[in-house]
């Protein structure tokens, strides 16, 4: 049984992202995703904003998806001397640690078929017949492309394939169902944290 979860959690920690930061941002990544990988989490994203003391954003989860006040708390004392140290950011900065949200980026193959069902807003990179924007309902992940079902008002729903590879980004839309999914979701993981506590 222990076993079991191990692996799982080593694999939830090596799945890579399919759509990544570039420049400054990518170098943040590769020295921050070990170190959560070792903590048990694993990166979403990371987000630089500003120039003269800027902000360093990592966004970031457990394997259940959420991100708690306490996991935050250390992941920043880990990655705080981390960061000292390798120096990717010149000058002075802020490290702020975040969940995802509930209209979360959707970064790995496991986050397009998890949220099937929902609603996302998708950019590309390079167009998909003449459009860099859609905007539809997930239907999961086929190979290395995700449908996506658009639909216009007045048109009938059609089902489109964007290669993962020209995506810049993905993330879920906020929806009435979305809320009641992460809401369950929230009771689910309190009432197994309350189990275990009793346990």
């Amino acid at each position: 049984m222990h076993d079991r979860k191990g692996t799982e959690l080593a694999n939830f920690a090596d799945e890579p992202r399919l759509i990544s930061e570039p420049g400054r941002a990518a170098r943040v990544a590769s020295i921050v995703e070990p170190v959560l990988a070792s903590l048990g989490y694993r990166l979403v994203r990371v987000r630089i904003t500003g120039f003269a003391g800027c902000t360093v954003q990592i966004m970031a989860e457990g394997p259940d998806g959420s991100m708690t006040i306490e996991d935050c708390e250390t992941v920043s004392r880990a990655l705080s001397p981390v960061l000292d140290v390798a120096d990717p950011i010149e000058g002075s900065y802020r490290l702020e640690i975040s969940s995802p949200g509930i209209d979360r980026p959707l970064v790995r193959r496991s986050d397009f078929d998890r949220y099937a069902g929902h609603v996302a807003h998708v950019e590309m990179q390079v167009p998909v017949d003449g459009r860099r924007r859609f905007r539809g309902e997930l239907s999961g992940i086929e190979g290395d492309r995700v449908r996506l079902r658009c639909g216009e008002a007045g048109k009938e729903p059609v089902d489109v394939l964007l290669p993962v590879d020209d995506m810049t980004e993905a993330r879920l839309v906020l929806t009435d169902s979305l809320i009641v999914e992460s809401l369950r979701r929230g009771k689910q993981t309190k009432r197994k944290e309350t189990t275990h506590g009793d346990g």
